[in-house]
């Protein structure tokens, strides 16, 4: 196993153990703040645990079965935890609101007490998944720092109502981090259904592209440039050529070389030495169909 796998799975297992005594802790010091960081952290540690299964899952080589090899199962895992934190800040919030109603006991000592804890122990998760390459890890090591956060605020609040005794602090913090977690979670699942749609990336301006590929030599049109992304960092493309170059190879390893520089890792090239026979190639397909009445 390698060293950030074990990193990984650490920060898994601590936030997995750390999120039931949470919850636990939250129900006998009766404070939604709490349950609502339980919440957030059980959703942490499986979007850790899910992402790290996937990871694995979608570093296989291609097969017959996905051609495409296994790259999407990645982004499957940020559907199902996107999926289950939304549901759960969303159930936060309505408790939370309930206790605006009619507030109720809390128990402060018991409440800094845990959040002590929880600012420790998110630390350390958080410092052992520093040093991440994947993106997957870099988002895990923001969600450590992101509790680590969330805790402080905790602990502060309840340092607060301690000697306050203003119990409507535990609900409105309750309330902030479950909407924090909700934003976040709206931003992932506008990210992930831009992938499923297979939107030109972000970063990729096809036009750019045809720019630049048309600065090489030989090269006489580009068109049917369709850019996607299977997993939000590896970009694939199938484009036409037109060349009345013979050496084709020399130009599509040209093409290939210029499109890496856009994170393109595969691309499909179709030479042609004419225009395209292809009827969708042709974007003056309605003045043809004029001319034929």
């Amino acid at each position: 196993m390698k060293k950030t796998e074990k990193n990984i799975l650490t920060a898994f297992t601590l936030n997995l153990i750390f999120s039931l005594i949470e919850l636990i802790g939250g129900m006998i010091t009766n404070s939604v703040a709490i349950i609502s960081d339980s919440i957030h952290d059980f959703g942490d540690a499986l979007s850790i645990g899910v992402s790290f299964y996937l990871e694995n899952k979608s570093k296989k080589k291609a097969d017959k079965k996905h051609t495409f090899g296994y790259i999407r199962y990645s982004v499957l895992g940020s559907v199902i935890t996107t999926a289950i934190l939304f549901a759960g800040s969303l159930l936060v919030i309505i408790k939370s609101i309930g206790r605006i109603i009619t507030p109720e006991e809390i128990n402060y000592k018991g409440m800094i007490i845990l959040s002590i804890f929880g600012v420790i122990i998110n630390f350390i998760a958080a410092y052992k998944t520093k040093e991440g390459s994947s993106l997957n890890q870099q988002s895990v090591n923001l969600h450590m720092l992101e509790d680590t956060l969330g805790w402080c605020i905790v602990l502060i609040g309840a340092i607060i109502m301690n000697y306050t005794d203003i119990s409507i602090i535990d609900p409105l913090m309750s309330i902030g981090l479950a909407l924090f977690i909700l934003i976040s979670s709206i931003t992932n699942l506008h990210k992930i259904l831009d992938l499923f749609l297979e939107k030109t990336p972000k970063n990729i301006d096809i036009e750019i592209i045809e720019k630049e590929l048309l600065t090489i030599k030989g090269i006489e049109n580009v068109h049917h440039i369709h850019v996607w992304s299977i997993d939000g960092f590896n970009n694939y493309s199938t484009l036409h050529v037109v060349t009345k170059e013979q050496d084709t190879k020399k130009i599509k390893d040209k093409i290939r070389k210029k499109l890496l520089e856009y994170d393109i890792v595969h691309t499909t090239i179709e030479i042609e030495d004419e225009e395209c026979k292809e009827s969708t190639c042709d974007i003056k397909l309605e003045e043809h169909e004029h001319h034929h009445h």
